[in-house]
């Protein structure tokens, strides 16, 4: 076509302009035919390939079709089968339900009737007790109105034989249970009145024991008074001061009594307050040193002593806190705790015995399984009542559970504080520790006072009681009393007697010695055979 434009314009380049015109409308003609017929070939090829995909495809849509549907028929007949299955294995169960609740229905029918059996046999049978009930009343009735009658025809009688009415007989039986009751009341009063002397002499010797433990007037000179050395006897006269204001003002200052008498260079500074006898003695020392004593200075003096000792009290506690273990404890327990550094109970400085017992409970705690913590704190704090027991109403016990409420202790160790001195009975492992850790602490050999007379007597008691048995040798009381080893004669006590004497001798000291901590008995027999060579 492209060669057939190019040659008609080759020819209008020669030709002319109508030889153009009829080139141009024959290519134009040829060029629409021969197109026509590619078209027409093509599409009928196209048309021929389109009807064969057409073909093929409706054959495999057949195909398909036809195994679905096979698919789909027996997936229903599966179903149905299954379906028939289930209601035919449902329908068989409901069956057996039904069945066994028939079952179950007619067993329950058959219960019943038998119970209404029972039931109208019970029925019957109480009709019959009814009746016989009915019929003993009717005796019963009968009977008490007998013993009515014979009951006052025996009254009748006896009233003839006493010759007396029943009136009379009942002002004499009175009279009669009035004077036994009056002598048992008699009886019963002298009772109550020895019972009553024999608890109030008890409880009087236990207020005279407090009173005697807490002003201990066996160490008095000790306890409750310090000596102040002074340089001369010129520094008397200051200390007393013009007309004794000096000395009204250290008293006054103090809370304590300045006694100062012909012993030579010495004045006693008297108080029960160890605290406050302590800053009265550092207070004159320091006075006495300086040499200005007037009451401006002494009020400044004291007063400057007292925050000092303060501070070493409180220093003192919390460094015997800290060599406990015991942490966190209330401020106010601090300072109570310091205090103890100047307090003494039969020589022995409290503080330090209440470190030691909390040393020792502490330790048995570990041996036996208690609780540490607990047996540490209780042990440190279990005189704490001995700080402020010269100042308030109570035992030392008492004024310790009061403080330790107030500042919120753990029950556990307020129970250990009140029952050291079996105020209460000890209730837990922890309480008995504490106690026996207290017990170890006085008793143990130097620590309190003791004089040598009291001392060996006890220890005589100890002995005298294993020597009141038969067939004793010998006894010795060792290790402070906390040990007796009895030596028994062999030829009369053999070695099943000792076990049992051993048991007695044991029995015998707690019934009749009062002891801290035990003591233990040691029965030794000892068969020696001796013979010499010639």
């Amino acid at each position: 076509m492209f060669n057939s434009l190019s040659f008609l314009l080759g020819s209008v380049s020669t030709g002319g302009a109508i030889g153009i015109a009829v080139g141009i409308v024959a290519a134009l003609v040829v060029g629409v035919a021969v197109g026509y017929v590619i078209f027409r070939f093509g599409a009928r090829k196209k048309l021929g390939s389109i009807k064969d995909e057409c073909a093929r495809l409706l054959d495999s849509a057949r195909s398909n079709a036809d195994t679905y549907l096979k698919e789909a028929r027996l997936e229903i007949k599966e179903e149905q089968h299954k379906m028939r299955s289930d209601l035919d294995k449902e329908s068989r169960e409901r069956r057996a339900e039904l069945q066994r609740s028939e079952n179950r229905l007619s067993q329950r029918e058959d219960q019943l009737s038998s119970r209404e059996l029972l039931l109208d046999k019970k029925s019957a049978s109480l009709d019959d007790r009814k009746k016989a009930l009915e019929g003993k009343e009717q005796e019963v009735a009968h009977l008490q109105e007998e013993l009515s009658h014979a009951h006052e025809k025996m009254l009748e009688q006896l009233e003839k034989v006493a010759q007396l009415t029943q009136e009379e007989a009942k002002a004499r039986l009175m009279e009669q249970l009035l004077d036994e009751v009056r002598k048992d009341a008699g009886e019963k009063a002298r009772e109550i009145e020895q019972t009553a002397k024999e608890e109030a002499e008890k409880k009087a010797k236990n207020i005279v024991g407090q009173a005697v433990q807490r002003c201990a007037a066996d160490h008095a000179s000790e306890i409750s008074v310090s000596t102040v050395a002074l340089p001369s006897d010129e520094m008397k006269g200051r200390l007393i001061g013009r007309v004794g204001r000096n000395i009204r003002s250290i008293e006054n200052s103090t809370g304590v009594d300045l006694i100062i008498d012909d012993t030579p260079d010495v004045v006693t500074v008297s108080a029960f307050d160890p605290v406050r006898r302590e800053v009265a003695k550092l207070a004159i020392e320091r006075l006495v040193a300086d040499g200005r004593i007037h009451p401006a200075r002494i009020e400044e003096t004291v007063e400057k002593v007292r925050r000092e000792l303060d501070n070493q009290m409180k220093e003192a506690a919390e460094n015997a806190a800290f060599d406990a273990g015991v942490f966190g404890l209330h401020p106010e327990v601090i300072k109570l705790l310091g205090r103890l550094k100047y307090r003494t109970s039969y020589g022995q400085n409290v503080l330090k015995h209440s470190l030691e017992v909390s040393y020792l409970a502490g330790a048995m705690a570990s041996e036996l399984g208690a609780d540490f913590k607990i047996c540490r704190r209780a042990g440190l704090l279990h005189d704490i009542g001995k700080a402020v027991d010269h100042e308030v109403e109570g035992t030392h016990v008492s004024i310790g559970v009061e403080i330790l409420k107030r500042f919120k202790e753990s029950p556990a160790v307020i129970h250990a504080v009140e029952a050291h001195h079996n105020d209460v009975e000890p209730s837990t492992l922890e309480a008995m520790i504490v106690q026996a850790a207290d017990s170890i602490s006085g008793a143990r050999p130097g620590a309190r006072r003791e004089s040598i007379e009291n001392y060996v007597k006890r220890l005589e008691k100890i002995e005298n009681v294993a020597n009141s048995f038969a067939g004793v040798e010998q006894s010795f009381a060792i290790q402070a009393g906390r040990e007796i080893r009895v030596m028994v004669k062999p030829e009369e006590v053999d070695d099943s007697a000792t076990m049992f004497m051993a048991k007695e001798i044991a029995r015998k000291l707690e019934a009749e010695l009062d002891y801290p901590g035990q003591i233990k008995v040691n029965v030794i027999r000892e068969l020696r055979s001796v013979e010499y060579a010639k």
